[in-house]
């Protein structure tokens, strides 16, 4: 099955700043819900396990995340693949930051992927709606984690 997403998130950071975070595993792994781990293979390559619930099923994942065609601090592409006890997934993905004055940064993101397995068969609508939640999650974690940094700076 099929999937894409994209939006525009105005975040209280410098694009430096922001750029920093999302290419930072530590941070990445504070973020991505349902992240446990998050470990270095190579140079912006990562392996990482994860415990998600979609819909009324829960499971565990594991999966490999790859930066590339990076253009600090403007713009990143992300591949990231895996499967675990739901199905399996992969996906590709481009984030673009933007300086939006005053210490903030605009990052517009779009991306798509393809899901198979247990997990597929919940259907579109639900997969799309847990989709946009735990996009949800990750953006309101980055943004406290931008708050807890700029408390602690």
């Amino acid at each position: 099955m099929k999937m894409e997403l994209s939006g525009t998130e105005e975040i209280n950071a410098t694009p430096q700043a922001l750029w920093d975070g999302l290419t930072d595993p530590d941070v990445l792994q504070k973020c991505i819900p349902g992240c446990k781990e998050m470990t270095a293979t190579g140079p912006d390559a990562y392996d990482m396990k994860l415990q998600l619930k979609v819909a009324a099923v829960g499971g565990s994942f594991d999966g490999k995340v790859r930066l590339h065609d990076k253009s600090e601090p403007d713009t990143c592409h992300i591949e990231v693949s895996g499967g675990g006890s739901l199905g399996t997934g992969e996906g590709r993905a481009q984030f673009a930051i933007a300086d939006a004055g005053a210490g903030k940064s605009t990052l517009s993101y779009e991306g798509e992927g393809e899901i198979g397995g247990l997990v597929a068969g919940v259907g579109q609508r639900v997969l799309k709606s847990v989709a946009k939640h735990l996009t949800k999650q990750f953006f309101t974690a980055l943004r406290k984690h931008f708050e807890e940094h700029d408390a602690t700076a």
